[in-house]
């Protein structure tokens, strides 16, 4: 019996292993046709997150040495085990969900990610962070630069940005993803309300069925009309999800919740952003306390993961969903006088989902006040970075998105230790 290569490819090529040893059109059609039902969302910890009271040193005795008022105590920590420096480490005691997800393996957290000379910026960090490109933080977003690779035109909602203004990660030449913050208001607009509002409704949807041939400026404008109504409807489906658990009442819970119900319809979305912010903590930080500061952060980001997680698990997609997570840069060793701390260098990135590789990636810092410290820079102050950020991207894009990272990163950034996915 003799095959084509259409059916051959149908046969399912994907079900090869994608390696260097492959020739290059299998591995970009494997990729293809494994990435075509993936979702990636990207969630922005906005300040700076502590990355040292998240993922905690606790094996370190300068953890204690450096923070005697705000570390948290080696009985409280969540342990997850001991990296490759041999440094035992766990989760924030609030991460409780995220510890399950860890036991499952299916959470990596990569110890010390940034870049070198990091910025203490908000406003420069974030843009570092968003294009992956430190040289010129002006451009384009990684994401957008990703969308710009598909085949084009897209599909209007092909990126869902669920916060009011679109973030740079998502900013593009030319394609456009639309700000969703919440899909029930997500509508035709109309000064009417009522039925009123629903009769203008259907009359502009009979005028935008109308297509003159022999006008085609008309016609493009029914058209785009007629693809208007079509993606308010689809938006329409989302705000209509039932889901599977009860997610908490805060926005980011809010936004995973849309994000689920995106999934869940189908409505052909494949990148995601979901931010949560409070991050900058340089006073009255406590971590320790349930009413303190970044105990709440914890809070809110550990509920809404753990309902997003449990909820596309039951609707059979966990193996289709991708969290990243980052925030603009990691924060200083060392305690300061207001029991905060301030803007500092490397941070911790996690990565969330069916399809993760889970445990530590990287080393902690030692976190003690010694000379040479190779783990530290700014007289020992600042996070020395391990893992350029860059390097989790790429193998979000080559082994997730299905690109080729070189393409979008304008370098090559691939980490062969990197094995999350």
């Amino acid at each position: 019996m003799t095959s084509n290569r259409r059916q051959f490819i149908k046969g399912g090529v994907a079900a090869f292993t994608v390696s260097f040893a492959a020739p290059a059109f299998l591995s970009d059609i494997a990729r293809a046709q494994g990435a075509r039902a993936r979702n990636l969302v990207v969630l922005y910890l906005s300040g700076g997150n502590d990355a040292l009271s998240m993922v905690v040193p606790y094996g370190n005795t300068g953890y204690y040495q450096r923070r005697p008022t705000i570390a948290l105590p080696t009985s409280n920590v969540l342990q997850i085990g001991t990296d490759t420096s041999g440094t035992t480490v766990g989760l924030h005691p609030r991460l409780i969900g995220l510890k399950q997800v860890f036991d499952a393996g299916r959470l990596a957290v990569v110890q010390r990610s940034g870049y070198p000379n990091s910025s203490r910026s908000h406003f420069l960090g974030t843009d570092i962070w968003s294009t992956a490109d430190p040289g010129n933080p002006s451009g384009p977003g990684w994401l957008g630069r990703y969308l710009e690779l598909l085949p084009q035109p897209l599909d209007p909602l092909t990126g869902w940005n669920t916060v009011r203004e679109t973030p740079r990660t998502l900013l593009s030449r030319f394609v456009g993803v639309p700000a969703i913050p919440d899909p029930r208001t997500y509508a035709f607009s109309s000064p009417n309300s009522g039925n009123e509002a629903l009769f203008a409704r259907q009359a502009a949807t009979r005028i935008a069925s109308h297509v003159p041939v022999d006008r085609p400026h008309l016609s493009f404008v029914s058209g785009t009309a007629r693809a208007a109504f079509d993606t308010l409807d689809r938006v329409a489906s989302v705000a209509q999800y039932a889901p599977t658990v009860t997610y908490p009442g805060t926005g980011l819970g809010s936004a995973l919740r849309a994000v689920a119900g995106s999934m869940v319809r189908g409505i052909g979305t494949r990148v995601f952003w979901v931010q949560t912010g409070g991050f900058d903590t340089h006073a009255s930080q406590n971590p320790n306390q349930e009413n303190g500061a970044y105990y709440r952060l914890m809070a809110t980001m550990d509920d809404a993961l753990l309902a997003f997680y449990t909820d596309v698990r039951n609707q059979g997609l966990l193996s289709d969903t991708l969290v990243l997570q980052f925030s603009e840069f990691g924060r200083r060793v060392y305690e300061n006088g207001s029991q905060g701390t301030d803007h500092g260098a490397a941070s911790t990135m996690m990565l969330l989902g069916g399809g993760v590789n889970g445990g530590l990636y990287g080393t902690a810092p030692d976190l003690r006040d010694t000379p040479g410290n190779p783990t530290l820079e700014s007289n020992n102050g600042d996070i020395r970075y391990q893992t350029d950020f860059r390097s989790v991207y790429a193998r979000v894009l080559d082994s997730w998105l299905g690109t080729n990272s070189q393409s979008v990163l304008d370098g090559d950034f691939r980490n062969a230790g990197l094995t999350f996915l």
